[in-house]
């Protein structure tokens, strides 16, 4: 069920979200039927249903589900099996998820349709921003955007990120020409492979264009602030080019290459000198009002993990509004910010009832709940589910979707609360991944991924006479890149209270062997984490925590030593016993899985 509309046409492309919200409930019991005429005779429903397509029979008789049960469907499509065993459409590729299985990263079947889908889905953006920001059609945006690796599965369909997927899609690189999205990166320098290449040169347009920016980000807060460090480091260099009208010869991309010097044009030693004087101050505080004087706001994801950098965007950005205007995953598209210019921590997502049918399994406030769940029997979720249009204000709950492209009622991880209601349609703030303890990037690492890497990690320490008694962690991101950092409490069984610094770094890599492939990806292709460090902290240290967590209300029965704190005062308990610093000393080992 999709919509065609004129993103330029202001009146009709509000009237549209009106419909899409104030008919919720209706539109969704019309995708669920159109899903099932379409998808009945799978061999996947067909198990369930017999070739019933009655939305009743749909909830009574199919079964929600996490990813270890659909996975066989899936692998046997990427493995050369027909499409027809999950999707009456044919599965065109795979779209990886940053979430992981088993130390590789999910794959989720998509369509060509699909395309269509994020199309519209991006197009709505652009008149709800018109409604609160005047005048982006008289500029360009600098949106820097990256692709990511990709592999060819037996069955030689492609497997890639979500947003490569889009950007390589002819959707995106033969778009109709629309005067909101014309973008300083010439498509050849988001496409680049090298991701050292494409931020070099997607600056490098950036800066040259500057008195057109009217709005600058990325996808990730993530990725604009790498960014920006990119520019800390690199100023001079990009200087250099901007005066002299050459590309660095270390740019060897040969598209890129001719893109960008196509935006160069020609030597502009005042715009260099002009940016020299900026980038040299010492103090960036503001710099992006400074070198891009009509930029309106910064337009990137700040929910969720995101929200750790928003100290770190309001000092670069000196004042500019942060918005966030989007929500999805590689599952499918889920909804838009119809209140673009509040707060980050009021950022609030209206689901749009035609993108997939929606389902919510209630959840605790405090999530506890949500992680017995993960942990229980999925065919006793069957009655607690219900849906869109029946959530309750304030109320947490788990996001369940059926999509178009092979996915029924899949349990998304995302833990979202009900903050209100756009017409009959509910919004929603994002709270959290389930059983998600760490993420810097697009990294996710559960308790259960920590535990693994600490064990096998710990066992370096006993040929030395220390024994690991206690750990937490936390997602270090006052400087860039981020990383992640380990607090571990060290017993010396001998009294030997030394810990041996060759030992420590060892350990310190071999945790980040055993982490996922998207963290070891992002550690050593991206550059989008740093090295990870472990801080061994005096005996006592957790004692000293617990102490803490009890005066903060925890109950000293209850009380179980947390694997993950992310409150500044906790921190600290913990910095205050710090002994050594250790670092791993080289990236670890990574190639894209097949």
């Amino acid at each position: 069920m999709l919509f065609h509309f004129d993103p330029n046409d202001q009146e009709e492309s509000m009237k549209l979200i009106e419909n899409l919200t104030e008919n919720a409930g209706k539109i969704q019991q019309q995708v669920l039927k159109d899903i099932l005429n379409r998808n009945s005779d799978t061999e996947y429903l067909h198990g369930f249903l017999h070739g019933l397509r009655d939305v009743h029979q749909f909830k009574k008789s199919v079964p929600v589900v996490d990813y270890e049960q659909i996975k066989p469907y899936i692998d046997r499509i990427a493995n050369g099996e027909p499409s027809n065993i999950i999707s009456s459409e044919p599965i065109t590729e795979l779209l990886t998820s940053s979430g992981t299985s088993g130390g590789k990263p999910k794959i989720m079947p998509t369509t060509a349709k699909e395309l269509d889908r994020k199309t519209f889905f991006y197009n709505l953006l652009i008149p709800v921003m018109n409604q609160y920001v005047e005048g982006l059609g008289e500029g360009k945006a600098m949106y820097l955007l990256f692709v990511k690796p990709e592999i060819s599965t037996p069955s030689g369909l492609m497997a890639r990120p979500v947003l490569t997927s889009y950007y390589k899609s002819d959707h995106f690189r033969h778009r109709p020409l629309n005067k909101f999205n014309i973008y300083t990166s010439p498509d050849d320098t988001i496409l680049c492979p090298d991701s050292k290449q494409s931020m070099h040169c997607q600056l490098l347009c950036g800066l040259v264009q500057r008195k057109e920016v009217l709005r600058v980000g990325a996808i990730f807060a993530s990725a604009f602030l790498r960014a920006i460090k990119y520019l800390e480091d690199h100023w001079p260099e990009l200087c250099t080019n901007i005066s002299t009208g050459q590309v660095s010869k270390w740019i060897t991309d040969d598209r890129c290459r001719s893109a960008v010097l196509k935006v160069l044009n020609k030597p502009d030693s005042e715009l260099a000198s002009l940016i020299e004087m900026e980038c040299s101050k010492d103090s960036w505080e503001g710099i992006i009002k400074k070198i891009w004087p009509r930029t309106k706001y910064i337009d990137v994801i700040v929910t969720g993990s995101m929200a750790q950098y928003i100290p770190l965007l309001e000092f670069y950005g000196g004042g500019l509004p942060l918005i966030s205007t989007m929500y999805g995953s590689s599952e499918c598209y889920f909804g838009i910010n119809l209140k673009p210019l509040c707060s980050p921590s009021e950022v609030s997502y209206t689901l749009l009832p035609n993108m997939a049918y929606f389902e919510f399994l209630p959840v605790d406030h405090d999530y506890e709940e949500a992680q017995a769940l993960s942990n229980g029997s999925l065919s006793s979720l069957q009655n607690r589910v219900v849906d869109l249009v029946d959530v309750q204000l304030g109320h947490c709950y788990e996001l369940i979707v059926t999509t178009f492209t092979g996915l029924y009622r899949y349990r998304v991880g995302d833990i979202l609360m009900v903050t209100g209601f756009n017409n009959a349609a509910p919004q929603f703030q994002f709270m959290q991944r389930r059983n998600v303890v760490l993420s810097i990037d697009t990294d996710k690492t559960s308790e259960e991924d920590l535990l693994k890497a600490v064990t096998q990690a710990k066992l370096l320490l006993q040929p030395h006479g220390h024994i690991l008694t206690e750990y937490t962690s936390y997602a270090d991101t006052s400087s860039l890149p981020g990383h992640y950092v380990l607090f571990w409490e060290v017993k010396a069984k001998g009294g030997n209270e030394l810990v041996n610094k060759e030992v420590m770094e060892a350990c310190c890599m071999e945790v980040e062997a055993r982490l996922d492939s998207v963290y070891r990806r992002c550690r050593s292709r991206d550059g989008s984490i740093g090295p990870l460090e472990i801080r061994v902290v005096k005996c006592g240290a957790f004692d000293e925590l617990m102490d803490f967590c009890v005066a903060s209300g925890s109950s000293v029965n209850q009380y179980k030593t947390p694997r993950c704190i992310k409150t500044a005062p906790a921190i600290e308990v913990l910095e205050r016993m710090v002994v050594g610093r250790f670092f791993s000393r080289e990236a670890p080992f990574w190639e894209p899985q097949r």
